[in-house]
């Protein structure tokens, strides 16, 4: 079976997987996908044949979809050696072969539960959450504190984030909308003292989940990898093989700039994951590749709309059916 026709089964068949909503990827990737699907069909046209001149074209298609220089150099590499393979002469054919390799080099030979949460089965599972001002990072924690309700989960919030102006307030917003607790202290409190409370309070209640807020930037002296540092020591000293994830929350419409975000972040903490939020307001969706292939860190999570549902957990077939859904259908029709 063709990889188009497996994508069009798996996620427009009867039964599409529960985690990843077809549609929300569809609809939340369609500026990336517009771009990037009218680009590859304008090559084809171009391109009887698959020539070292195609390839050169299809590298800048790529680049410009911010899919990373070395991504790109890897896939282009792996894709001649494909089309060599398959001895494909009719550059139709390479627009399938494309998808199938985005799915192989996110993936690298691990299997999907590179993208599933780390949750303790029968204890307290922290959620470290961290990531510069401005992401979209406490409207995250919110929209997975709902997440994680909806599946049966009791959820507490820590405000960790005590130097940012309002920080707490939009937790504490977050927690009405979705009715649960949220853990605080004063404006300009040290943040290890608040997620060492939430750890307390999240305990005495029997909650399953503590999700907690960190800082982006901090108006003092004190280096923020450090206060990093501190709440990661605080929260091991109370449970040993805490936290359990570390999620980088990263935007996606900064493109390049979130890739130096998340190199910094991951030297200095061990980042466990990542959090792509905004993903429906860029062109530039390649960014998720390139992530996951240069920094070696699974992309978790996307954020593809403003609404509460919106959070999805990151499945990269879904999301290659996202960029090439317009091609699904026609070759498939």
């Amino acid at each position: 079976m063709s990889f188009f026709k497996k994508l069009k089964e798996k996620f427009t068949g009867d039964t599409p997987p529960a985690e990843s909503n077809p549609d929300k990827y569809k609809e939340g990737l369609s500026k990336t996908r517009n771009s990037f699907s009218s680009k590859i069909n304008d090559l084809v046209a171009r391109y009887r044949k698959v020539d070292e001149d195609f390839f050169e074209d299809l590298e800048e298609i790529l680049i410009s979809a911010d899919v990373g220089v070395q991504t790109v150099m890897d896939l282009i590499d792996e894709l001649k050696m494909e089309v060599k393979r398959r001895n494909i002469k009719d550059s139709q054919e390479v627009k399938e072969v494309i998808s199938e390799k985005l799915v192989e080099i996110y993936y690298d030979g691990e299997d999907e539960e590179i993208e599933q949460l780390h949750l303790q089965e029968d204890s307290l599972s922290v959620i470290l959450f961290v990531g510069v001002n401005g992401v979209g990072k406490t409207t995250t924690i919110g929209k997975m504190a709902h997440k994680l309700k909806e599946e049966g989960k009791k959820v507490v919030l820590a405000a960790g984030d005590t130097f940012r102006a309002g920080a707490i307030e939009q937790l504490e917003v977050w927690g009405e909308r979705t009715g649960v607790e949220v853990i605080k202290h004063n404006a300009g409190s040290d943040p290890a003292a608040v997620i060492f409370d939430g750890i307390q309070a999240a305990r005495s209640r029997g909650a399953d989940v503590l999700l907690c807020d960190t800082a982006g930037r901090l108006q003092n002296k004190v280096n923020l990898m450090n206060e990093l540092a501190k709440v990661k020591k605080v929260i091991a000293r109370e449970i040993p093989d805490a936290p359990h994830e570390v999620l980088l929350v990263l935007d996606a419409t900064t493109g390049q700039n979130a890739m130096n975000q998340a190199k910094t972040f991951s030297e200095a903490t061990d980042v466990t994951g990542i959090v792509l939020t905004k993903l429906d307001g860029t062109a530039k969706g390649g960014i998720v590749l390139a992530i996951r292939n240069e920094l070696e860190i699974p992309v978790k999570f996307v954020g593809l709309g403003e609404k509460v549902t919106d959070l999805q957990t990151f499945d990269a077939s879904a999301f290659v059916y996202g960029l090439f859904a317009d091609m699904v259908e026609e070759e498939t029709s």
